[in-house]
């Protein structure tokens, strides 16, 4: 009987480790070609891996949460056949629509990631109709299953229901802090720690390692930090004619069934305003011969999400070309793709400019870095009624803050301002967007 040893595979992303998330099989199971090994999960998406062999499962040689580098072996499978023992090493990978492997066949739809927590979540839900995806998604947007109303077949809960109970809460994440709880993403409780008195207390505190979405943030950060000179500047703005046509929309029967937000007029106010400054849609490129700077006439809009996994920001490939509608499509499942933890490599690719929206953390304003490869960000701070000077007379109205990040290698103070005072002007007149 032949063993044959499955390393783990370059799933296609030029990445060199992956974290084993969960184990599909067990030694002793018997295996075809293409049944799903392991769920993995690289710095950018989760992947489930196939078996490019058919036998029994022998021996797990990694453990669930154990990072390991390319190329290290994971399983082996023995396949009955009387051919000397070799090991293996199965064809390079590459992900397609995060559902195809090379050289291992169709994995099907990749599942969200289950998180790792001292005190599994619990969703009451006794009673309700809703497939595991559905709880999954419930929980995350901290919905309680037994409210919602189920509209599918003999009462069974949809996506729709439950997004549409979650309505309330922000794009992105319910603008409400979370109580302080045992549920974190990826808390690992360590060994006792020593207290002051020299007692060992489990509770003081916890070790998270840096791995996955987190550890990506932070090495993109950083490098965006040091090498690209970071400039903001900010500006207040009447938004109450945005709010005024949100709401228009809103009872639109042209958006019907879609969600429209304050964020859909400032994207389509960035993407105005960056066709009017180009240079803040440029990129600064290193090369052999010198640097250089490439002006895009195109606008792949990023959307800086807040989801389960960690920061990732998604974007709209050619989003000057979308009507208002097309781009409230997008924008809604570009928001249902994050928080499902869904967001392929390929989305978070190929960025030109990005908006992050603070104000649904309730934040006025911010200082935001710059996305690496991009050389402008825009922050969308909260829209609250203050009182505002109108025509001499002081008057309640819709107030927000448009701060803007920009490389100064690339643009300078002057065509950032100019960038930054279009945005606020279609928030505050949306009827230039006409023009």
């Amino acid at each position: 009987m032949a063993t044959q040893t499955f390393n783990l595979p370059d799933v296609g992303e030029g990445l060199t480790e992956a974290e084993i998330v969960q184990w599909r099989v067990k030694p002793g199971d018997t295996v075809a070609v293409n049944d799903v090994l392991v769920e993995i999960e690289t710095a950018k998406s989760l992947v489930e891996l196939p078996s490019p062999f058919a036998g029994t499962i022998g021996d797990l040689l990694v453990a669930e949460g154990v990072t390991v580098e390319v190329g290290a072996p994971i399983i082996t499978v023995a396949d009955g056949s009387d051919s000397p023992s070799a090991p293996a090493t199965p064809a390079a990978a590459s992900e397609g629509g995060g559902s195809v492997l090379v050289g291992y066949g169709t994995m099907g739809e990749v599942k969200s990631r289950r998180r790792k927590v001292v005190q599994d979540p619990v969703v009451s839900s006794a009673g309700v109709i809703a497939k595991p995806p559905i709880r999954k998604l419930a929980r995350d947007l901290g919905v309680d299953l037994t409210h919602v109303a189920g509209t599918g077949p003999a009462g069974e809960v949809t996506r729709d229901d439950v997004v549409g109970q979650a309505s309330q809460a922000s794009v992105f994440r319910n603008i409400q802090t979370p109580q302080w709880g045992a549920e974190r993403e990826e808390t690992i409780v360590v060994s006792p720690t020593a207290a002051a008195d020299g007692s060992a207390d489990d509770d003081r505190q916890e070790t998270i390692p840096v791995r996955g979405v987190r550890k990506v943030t932070s090495a993109a950060m950083v490098r965006s930090a040091y090498s690209a000179p970071h400039v903001t500047v900010w500006k207040d703005v009447d938004a109450s004619r945005t709010m005024e046509l949100v709401k228009r929309m809103k009872a639109s029967p042209d958006f019907a069934e879609i969600r429209v937000s304050p964020l859909l007029i400032m994207a389509r106010a960035v993407i105005w305003a960056a066709q009017r400054t180009p240079m803040v849609n440029a990129a600064w490129v290193d090369g052999d011969d010198g640097a250089s700077i490439v002006v895009r006439n195109y606008v792949n809009l990023g959307i800086a999400a807040a989801t389960p996994r960690g920061l990732v920001v998604p974007n709209i490939k050619d989003a000057q070309n979308l009507s208002m509608r097309e781009l409230a499509r997008a924008l809604e499942k570009l928001t249902l793709t994050a928080r499902e933890g869904k967001t392929t490599p390929a989305d978070q690719q190929q960025g030109t400019i990005t908006i992050t929206n603070i104000g649904v953390f309730g934040m006025d304003a911010g200082t935001p870095i710059l996305n690496p490869g991009e050389s402008g960000i825009v922050a969308l701070g909260s829209i609250t009624q203050k009182p505002w000077v109108v025509d001499g007379e002081v008057r309640p109205r819709w107030v927000t803050t448009v701060s803007g990040s920009f490389d100064h290698r690339v643009i300078d103070g002057d065509g950032m301002s100019r960038f930054i005072a279009d945005v606020a002007s279609i928030l505050e007149e949306p009827a230039l967007l006409l023009d």
